[in-house]
């Protein structure tokens, strides 16, 4: 596999920066994978710098000189088939301004459309190493700082979905439902949380309990609401299946919620297509 490597300027400077703990922690892993890092300059110049993944990485230049277009164009493709990416990892200070550059916002939405892993978080990063790790049939525990993560039974989860990928998601969850059960906790916005709770009471769950804690809807406010769950740490997984192709009266609060993800980025996680979701929970339910 090969996948893009971003880090803003917050998550790459210093020996002790989010970028460098992903890279110490993950080198085993990743060697063991064979995987490519396409890294922008930045990036690519910290790692470097510490002698991290160095036979990994490519090279795809700074910002400035076009580099994070490139993973937009190798992530639909690219214009060689060696380039294309099976996805990205890039770790996202949610106040850099340029996290709402367009160059930004197409990475992220080349890999909603082609249902690739986008990882914006330092805890997302490690786990979706771990979920190759274990989707390869290599143990995913000897990663450090995995085993936590793979604790459902202490995190909280929401599950949210647009008009179109609301029925995706009523299946996702009545497919994976002894894994998403296993969860502290569940919430979720308004329509999505009403049906999820109808499909588990069909499922057997008990009908005086909701499956899931409903908040308000998405266009009322419930990604707000979620987002205080998220930046209090009281929720530690988002499965977001967001639809690339309609505009949304809502897309600020859609927004502000995964800037909640990226705020608290050393403890939360995001799934943002049925692809990538699916992925994660056939991999969490593999025998360990």
């Amino acid at each position: 596999m090969n996948f893009g490597l971003v880090a803003h300027r917050l998550h790459r400077l210093g020996p002790d920066s989010s970028l460098l703990h992903w890279a110490r922690v993950c080198e085993p892993a990743l060697r063991a994978l064979g995987w490519g890092l396409h890294a922008t300059g930045g990036a690519h110049d910290a790692l470097s710098k510490y002698k991290l993944l160095e036979s990994q990485l490519v090279p795809v230049g700074n910002g400035r000189d076009g580099g994070l277009m490139r993973l937009v164009s190798r992530m639909a493709g690219g214009l060689v088939p060696q380039d294309a990416l099976d996805g990205v990892f890039f770790l996202i200070d949610p106040v850099d301004p340029t996290s709402i550059y367009p160059e930004a916002q197409a990475l992220k939405r080349q890999c909603v459309i082609h249902g690739k892993p986008f990882v914006a978080t330092l805890a997302g990063a490690i786990e979706w190493v771990a979920v190759e790790l274990r989707s390869a049939g290599l143990n995913a525990l000897s990663l450090p700082e995995a085993a936590p993560l793979f604790d459902l039974e202490s995190q909280v989860l929401a599950l949210i979905a647009h008009d179109a990928l609301k029925n995706k998601m009523v299946a996702f969850a009545a497919e994976h439902f002894d894994t998403l059960s296993r969860f502290a906790g569940r919430v979720a916005t308004g329509t999505t949380g009403s049906r999820l709770n109808e499909m588990a009471w069909s499922r057997g769950w008990p009908a005086s309990q909701p499956w899931v804690t409903c908040y308000q809807s998405g266009p009322l406010g419930g990604d707000a609401q979620i987002a205080e769950l998220v930046l209090d740490q009281r929720c530690q997984k988002v499965i977001f299946f967001e639809d690339p192709h309609v505009a949304r009266q809502h897309e600020a609060d859609i927004q502000l919620l995964e800037r909640a993800v990226c705020s608290a980025h050393h403890a939360t996680t995001c799934f943002n297509t049925p692809a990538m979701a699916t992925r994660w929970a056939q991999a969490v339910s593999r025998p360990v």
